[in-house]
Parts: structure tokens; sequence; C-alpha cells
């Protein structure tokens, strides 16, 4: 095991360890919440769909929650860390309404690519790490309690002067949960539509996830789609998909008394 796979193995043991020793049975109110998720898959996606690891992989979402704040690391990796992306959310709820709801967010991201470095007239494939700066803007509106609508802006700015310099895009989204398929079982649809813009290059797509799960069952399964309308984004593929299963915790933090 290289030292990023064991560093990420120590972190989620200590992130995981954490929540369970935060419990306590005097606890009368919530002060912070602490939830997540940890998924293999056969093809990792980005937070963008159209970007993939075209490889098996890791994902790994935290969630650390308190009143409007939270900070979301987000983790993807193959198997030997060779490829992948950390992206380190802060988060901030501008407006909580019964029906409406507006989120900002910021975050440094570093990517791992694999690219060929030529020395002397040798050619070696190494791991490189670009570093990325970005914000989001999220409005939500909750037509019912368990469907919503709402859009994404995302920006990010590269750090280092090749690779991708400026990249927005717009996300029109819906979710649909909590649907009935008998027993304790449920479905998640989560359909979306968005403009991808990157330094001159432009795509337009649909992606769509359903997520299955069974009440107090903390694993599920969940697969995405990505299909192009039309493109320009180098390397861009017409068609994706992907399947993960996925183990989920959630804890709260309250004040003892």
């Amino acid at each position: 095991m290289n030292r990023i796979s064991a560093f990420f193995l120590l972190f989620l043991f200590a992130f995981v360890s954490q929540t369970s020793l935060g419990q306590s049975a005097d606890s009368t109110q919530t002060v912070s919440t602490f939830s997540g998720s940890v998924g293999f898959t056969n093809n990792g996606f980005s937070i963008v769909p159209t970007f993939s690891l075209n490889s098996p992989a890791t994902i790994m979402n935290f969630y650390w929650r308190k009143k409007r704040f939270s900070f979301d690391p987000d983790i993807r990796l193959v198997p030997d860390a060779s490829k992948g992306g950390l992206i380190f959310w802060f988060r901030y709820r501008l407006i909580e309404q019964k029906k409406f709801s507006l989120r900002v967010g910021a975050h440094p991201a570093f990517t791992l690519i694999r690219r060929n470095l030529t020395e002397n007239g040798n050619t070696t494939e190494i791991t490189e790490l670009l570093r990325f700066l970005a914000f989001e803007v999220v409005p939500n509106y909750q037509i019912t309690p368990h469907w919503s609508i709402g859009a994404v802006y995302l920006h990010g700015s590269g750090l280092q002067k090749h690779g991708p310099q400026n990249t927005d895009v717009f996300f029109l989204n819906s979710n649909i949960s909590n649907i009935t398929l008998g027993g304790d079982f449920r479905l998640q649809l989560i359909p979306m539509v968005y403009l991808l813009l990157t330094d001159g290059h432009r795509g337009t797509y649909f992606s769509a996830t359903a997520l299955l799960s069974r009440k107090n069952f903390p694993f599920t399964l969940q697969s995405t789609i990505n299909q192009t309308f039309t493109s320009t984004i180098p390397g861009n593929k017409d068609f994706m998909w992907n399947v993960m299963v996925a183990y989920n915790f959630s804890r709260n933090f309250k004040n003892v008394h």
C-alpha cells in the first residue's frame, strides 16, 4: 500500500472513530452532525459527470455541519491512488426556509492525473498534482416533502499555467425521493441537464442518478448515466455509466447536561 492510500485509510478510521465516541445518551440538544458515505464503483465520475477516471474507484464523501456552516470533503481515487480528486468544500446556507434555500460554497481542489515526462530521451509516466480553486451558488425549491427542483452554478480556476484554466458549469436538476418499491425498499431519482464551458470549449448533457436503499440498512446501490447532447470538449465520450455500492452513516453530536 502506498503512502497516499495509507493516509486516507487513516483519515477514514479517525473520522468514523470520532463519530462513535461523540455520542451521549444524556444529550438533549444536537449541536452538530457528521455523516458520510464510502463507496466502490466500476467507473469513478467527477462532480461534473462529463469527467471520469475511466477506472474502478473509491468514492468518499463526508459532511460535518454546525448550524448553517458545513465542511464537506469529497475524495475520489483509483485503487493505487495514481488518479483522482480531492475536494474540500466549505459551505454556508444563506437562506433556509421551509420551501426555499440558498447555499454558497468554495473549495480548494487537487486533481491527480497521469502524464508522460521526457528527460534525456527517456519517457516516464508520472502522477502530477493539479491545483484549483472553485465556488458554487445553489438555490433549491421544495415542491413537496419528497420532490424538489434546483440549480447549481459552479466556477473553477486552475492555479497552474497548464491544464484547465477556467471552467463554468450550469446545472438544472430535480430530486425525487422516497419512491416506494414494496416492503422497506425505496428509490431516489436525480435527473439533470447541464451546460459545461471550459477554456473555449462547450458541451451540453443529460445525466441521471438512481439510488436504491432499504429502511434501517446502511448500504445503498446507485447508478449514474451521462449522455452527451453536443460537445467540443476534448476527450468527450458520448455515453458513460457506472454502478456503485456505498456504506452510509450519520452521527449527531449533542450538548451534555
